[in-house]
C-alpha cells in the first residue's frame, strides 16, 4: 500500500524522497486543492470514497497509508 501511495504522490510532486512521516503540506508543498487532488487519485485507485471530514486529518504519508489499509476494498 506504501508503494502506490508514493507513486500516486509522485505524480503531484517533485520530491524525490518520500516516508510515512513526510507531511503532505509542509514537506510535499501540497497545496489545499492539490490534497484535494490527490485524494480524487486515491479514491478512484483504490475504490473508496473519502469522505470531506476525514481529509483534514491526512496530515502525512504515513496517515494516507494507515486511512487506506483500514477501508480500501
Amino acid at each position: 500500500m506504501f508503494d502506490r501511495t508514493v507513486e500516486i504522490l509522485s505524480e503531484f510532486v517533485d520530491s524525490e524522497e518520500i516516508t510515512r512521516e513526510s507531511a503532505l503540506v509542509d514537506d510535499l508543498g501540497l497545496s489545499s486543492l492539490d490534497v484535494i487532488n490527490v485524494v480524487a487519485a486515491f479514491e478512484d485507485e483504490f475504490g473508496i470514497e473519502v469522505p470531506d471530514r476525514v481529509i483534514p486529518t491526512l496530515r502525512t504519508v504515513g496517515d494516507v497509508v494507515d486511512y487506506l489499509e483500514e477501508n480500501a476494498e
